[in-house]
């Protein structure tokens, strides 16, 4: 069987990079091409010391790779420009960009059935977020109260993350959970954002990089779960797993928990 041949969008960037050396190692893909948004030559050397096509043109490079997977890993905007491009040439995707929209979701499942490809979006590529997002899933059935922390790096441009939000409307578009108001808020925003009742704060620092918290509250009890991401090698394997998936399947399927059957 023919590797698959692998596109990345993004990859001059620092989770572009990783996808760059990840596919690089397996034997069964192939890296075909590199887009960036800033001119950095015409060529990417891989760690093997040879070179794929880079260019900030990805329609041409598009028609001169022909890629079965473009991956993307830039922001909503340029995701979606991308996925539309690629679409358009039967290119499946997979798709790491934060902060897509459920209206970008809708126009991302319309181009997949109408060009037949499948699309992959995971708000997170980690195997532990995805068990945190399930374990939490599976508790705030006995809890009223939810607040969710998030931290990462200080480039980070969107907040709360894409994950912290999946988390939040996979558990808040249930039910309603309860959050006290205060009667005095003595600085705005103090409290953080809300969805159905639950709260989300977001925290910007050097020398953080992707942290989770999850704190669970009811009567006399608290409950807490957390995932913290070390290096961006963890997400890794999960990219790599939905670069194989994403071929064989049709439509769109969003989150890395429904690529592993959790």
């Amino acid at each position: 069987m023919a590797p698959i041949r692998v596109l990345v969008n993004g990859a001059t960037g620092k989770m572009g990079m990783e996808t760059v050396s990840a596919v690089c190692r397996e034997e069964d893909l192939t890296l075909v091409g590199a887009a960036c948004h800033t001119p950095r030559g015409s060529s990417l050397r891989l760690p093997g010391g040879s070179d794929v096509p880079l260019s900030t043109n990805l329609e041409e490079l598009l028609h001169e790779t022909t890629p079965d997977v473009l991956v993307d890993f830039t922001n909503a905007t340029a995701s979606m420009e991308a996925s539309l491009m690629a679409a358009g040439r039967s290119v499946n995707l997979v798709l790491g960009a934060s902060g897509l929209t459920d209206d970008n979701l809708r126009q991302l499942d319309a181009v997949a059935n109408d060009n037949n490809i499948g699309v992959i979006v995971a708000p997170n590529f980690a195997l532990g977020a995805v068990v945190l997002k399930k374990l939490v899933e599976q508790a705030v059935e006995f809890f009223d109260y939810v607040d969710i922390v998030e931290s990462h790096h200080e480039a980070k441009i969107d907040a709360p993350s894409g994950f912290a939000m999946a988390l939040a409307k996979s558990i808040g578009d249930k039910k309603q959970f309860t959050r006290n108001v205060t009667e005095r808020e003595n600085l705005p925003g103090t409290r953080g954002g809300e969805y159905n009742g639950v709260t989300i704060h977001s925290i910007r620092m050097p020398g953080r990089s992707a942290h989770h918290e999850v704190i669970l509250g009811a009567l006399g009890q608290t409950l807490t779960l957390r995932h913290d991401t070390l290096g961006r090698d963890c997400y890794m394997p999960g990219v790599v797993r939905c670069i194989r998936e994403v071929v064989n399947r049709r439509g769109l399927v969003v989150g890395l928990e429904n690529i592993l059957g959790l």
